[in-house]
């Protein structure tokens, strides 16, 4: 089996947070279980570009890639190079798996694979739902949906995350199929060092993300005005300095400056960040799965999240934290409630790191994401 990734963006290229990694892990765990796998993307990282030679195929951790110029910047990312490049080698591979939508490399991409009859799936990474439709560049997707992007997706098959994200995409268009299986997830490793939780230290609560409007730390700070147990926010993350300049406002009239720390990007040592806290919080708006919360559940820490994230059945069903809503009364509240609640964030912390192992192993997971390719191939 001869399978082709494609995603706008690739390791190093961490900025774009968890979709980079997630189609790095895809790639070279399917590499490892022995399946042909080439990536072909972008230079694109950030504003600025990857320090590779545009067009040369390179090794990345057992991985062949391709990084291809781009003429335009985030998000459309336009890349003639990329796409002459496939229309030349797509009938090669068995199946093309597109990471992302809207962008013109993905989008200019399925039409190329789907024009040479290769099969074709598609994993929005949340960029297809009734949130992505209507909060930024909203004009511009609704003409590529309805020019081009929705006979795309009728004739091409779908891999999803959660069932949150296979509801979404229903919502908007009947493809092929629509398979669900979990991302792959870098995971923590325990720590031997026992961690009690205690009344009498403030509760250290960590936001763990890219900083931007979807990810609702707006609403995390706004709530913290009413919280009345002694508290610590850590924010780790990078966004656009005005974004970051407006919350800084909200913290200042809210009165928590002082009890909020911003850490800024936080890479090789993201797991000792989330191992030194009690709660992991992501109140986001929208979120096809969620990767940050797997890997803080991967050692240990809980995890406060909204309902609007993919993984908060898994969350619920596992016991492994709280579901709020998309309300600062709301999430004042549940922290409140949490910090008394200390026998449940012990418990969490000691059955956690078994759970998510178990769930999120790396063979059984390869193993499903080749039996989705060979359904695609077989019935395409």
């Amino acid at each position: 089996m001869r399978i082709l990734q494609i995603n706008a963006s690739y390791k190093p290229a961490y900025i774009y947070g968890g979709p980079t990694m997630s189609v790095s892990k895809l790639s070279e765990q399917l590499t490892k279980a022995g399946c042909y796998t080439e990536v072909f993307t972008t230079t694109a990282n950030g504003i600025a570009e990857l320090q590779v030679i545009p067009g040369e195929r390179v090794v990345v951790d057992d991985v062949p890639v391709t990084y291809f110029k781009r003429l335009t910047k985030d998000h459309s990312h336009f890349s003639p190079a990329l796409l002459r490049h496939l229309w030349r080698e797509v009938k090669g591979f068995d199946v093309i798996h597109i990471h992302a939508w809207w962008n013109l490399v993905s989008v200019l991409s399925c039409w190329i694979a789907i024009k040479r009859k290769v099969p074709v799936v598609i994993s929005p990474r949340g960029t297809l739902s009734a949130y992505s439709f209507s909060n930024k560049n909203s004009l511009p997707k609704r003409i590529i949906h309805s020019w081009l992007g929705k006979r795309l997706l009728k004739k091409s098959s779908f891999h999803v995350t959660s069932h949150r994200e296979k509801l979404a995409i229903e919502s908007i268009i009947q493809p092929k199929r629509i398979i669900t299986i979990p991302n792959f997830v870098l995971l923590g490793k325990v720590s031997e060092e026992k961690h009690e939780y205690s009344n009498s230290s403030p509760l250290k609560l960590l936001f763990f993300s890219r900083i931007e409007e979807k990810k609702g730390l707006d609403i995390l700070l706004n709530a913290l005005k009413a919280v009345t147990i002694p508290y610590h926010l850590t924010i780790a993350g990078d966004g656009d300095k005005d974004y970051i300049d407006d919350l800084n406002a909200i913290a200042a009239n809210n009165g928590i400056a002082d009890r909020l720390s911003w850490i800024g990007f936080q890479g090789s040592n993201k797991f000792e960040i989330l191992r030194q806290h009690d709660l992991m919080v992501l109140p986001s708006h929208d979120e096809n799965f969620g990767n940050v919360v797997i890997e803080s559940l991967s050692v240990g820490t809980p995890v406060l999240i909204s309902k609007y994230v993919g993984l908060a059945d898994y969350v619920t069903t596992n016991n492994l934290g709280w579901i709020c809503e998309l309300d600062e009364n709301d999430i004042s509240a549940y922290i409140n409630r949490i910090f008394e609640e200390k026998s449940k964030l012990n418990g969490i912390r000691q059955t956690a790191p078994d759970i998510i192992r178990a769930d999120f192993d790396e063979t059984n997971l390869a193993e499903k994401y080749i039996s989705m390719y060979n359904q695609i191939i077989n019935n395409g």
